[in-house]
């Protein structure tokens, strides 16, 4: 038995695993490479990811399908044209993968030059079919080897978790390789000769891989008719005619998250989350109950922490989307805020501009029922708003709260302090858990009670 490393500078080949003892003498094999179980459709990416393993370098299969650029909207992995440019960007020098092989002395040529590669130590990754399924399913195995004497190829099979160091008898092999129509077949295969490799990692948040593998899982239930776009942290899945989804997406989503973190946020969700935008009442009523088992509570939308999904009627404006962006960047940037400032910032931008680049709420339908409260005298302090827990905020005159709660960051906005108590409120949050503290030093101000009347003064002058 011929073993042989993979090609490698530098290698530490103490580190690699060595091969099954069942290989036959005689056999031409290259050792200690990892086998990697692929995610759905990642045949190409954890083929490269097994090389890379073997020649102790970090990177795994979703960071060589990040390597592709490959748009994670379409939901799959990579071809033969895309793998060949991650191959290149991640420092490989893989020719050209596509070879004639209308006849079988072509296949045989190219076979003859992939055991040439082995005894070099050079692994080729090959597209071919499945054995179950020749014609139609195409499927990328990484060839690690060549056994002469009972005349099999020996490969790794990423679809399997048990699929290292396989066996295919050659003439097998020859048969499922060659793709398309007989009259202008080719072999694809990618010789892994290596130049300048970068280092890769595994990734720890979600990244293009993860997206993809998200929108490859929804397609498994998705209904007729619904298109989906990806805007990190989310992805957006929606009913309306693909260019409005797409608008709804690189517009309303994607520029609110994009204004979000230019002034507050510094990290995303650690978890991507689904959008669906349903384009009127009906298809929202009907849909909300079909893939949720909802019956919505509200004609504008919600988000559904079972599914980790917002659901929305979009045929009522974007205000709703726009507010319930804020609440997982806020749970992931401020994880213990109150909920007087997460819904009040979050009402804030239901109803919003941009101005200057920068997200800018406007006077909305929360004034009249604010007004009519101050009118009443029934608002509490500001100590006792900021002070209220979920339960007794949501409870207990949830609109007045959240828009008293609003109006009070909209004053803060209108005079160029709401960024910067924001920051500040979270600095001291360890202190000042409300907020309230932090508030009165911004206002400087000690008699809030004084405040509260300038502020419903402020608040009587405005108008929707």
């Amino acid at each position: 038995m011929l073993l042989i490393g993979i090609g490698c500078a530098g290698c530490d080949r103490s580190a690699l695993a060595s091969p099954p003892s069942s290989v036959d003498a005689g056999s031409l094999l290259i050792e200690g490479v990892p086998h990697i179980q692929q995610k759905p459709d990642f045949c190409g990416e954890a083929c490269v990811a097994m090389v890379l393993g073997g020649m102790n370098r970090t990177g795994d299969q979703d960071w060589v399908f990040d390597q592709s650029g490959l748009d994670p909207a379409l939901g799959r992995g990579v071809y033969a044209k895309e793998l060949a440019l991650a191959l290149k960007r991640i420092g490989f020098d893989a020719p050209h993968p596509y070879k004639p092989a209308v006849t079988a002395r072509q296949v045989q040529a190219e076979l003859d030059a992939m055991v040439a590669d082995l005894e070099q130590g050079i692994p080729s990754i090959v597209c071919m079919h499945f054995e179950d399924a020749p014609r139609t399913t195409e499927h990328f195995r990484l060839v690690l080897g060549f056994d002469r004497e009972v005349d099999e190829m020996i490969y790794h099979e990423p679809a399997e978790a048990d699929g290292a160091y396989r066996r295919m008898p050659r003439k097998l092999f020859e048969k499922l390789w060659p793709l398309g129509p007989d009259d202008a077949r080719v072999v694809i295969r990618f010789a892994l000769r290596y130049g300048a490799l970068r280092e890769g990692f595994a990734a720890t948040t979600p990244t293009s891989a993860d997206y993809a593998q998200r929108v490859m899982k929804l397609k498994t239930h998705l209904p007729r008719g619904f298109t989906i776009a990806v805007s990190p942290p989310f992805v957006v899945i929606g009913n309306s005619p693909p260019k409005t989804v797409l608008r709804h997406a690189r517009r309303t989503v994607q520029q609110t998250v994009e204004r979000l973190k230019r002034d507050y946020f510094a990290r995303d969700p650690d978890e991507i989350i689904d959008v669906w935008l349903f384009r009127d009442g009906p298809s929202y009523r009907r849909y909300a109950r079909e893939l949720f088992g909802h019956t919505p509570d509200t004609p504008y939308g919600y988000f559904t922490s079972e599914f980790n999904a917002l659901v929305m009627n979009i045929g009522t404006g974007g205000g709703t989307l726009v507010h319930e962006i804020v609440h997982p960047f806020m749970s992931a940037n401020f994880p213990d805020c109150p909920p007087w400032f997460n819904e009040g910032l979050a009402s804030l931008y239901e109803c919003s501009t941009t101005r200057d680049g920068r997200i800018w709420g406007l006077t909305n339908w929360r004034l009249t029922g604010l007004k009519r409260e101050i009118r009443r005298d029934g608002l509490p302090s500001f100590a006792v708003l900021m002070a209220k827990d979920e339960d007794q905020f949501y409870n207990d005159s949830a609109g007045d709260n959240y828009a008293q709660s609003r109006y009070l960051l909209q004053y803060l906005q209108e005079r160029g302090m709401l960024r910067e108590y924001y920051h500040a409120f979270l600095a001291n949050r360890a202190t000042d858990p409300t907020g309230y503290n932090t508030l009165k030093a911004m206002l400087n101000i000690e008699d809030m009670d004084a405040f509260k009347k300038k502020w419903q003064r402020w608040v009587m002058a405005l108008e929707r």
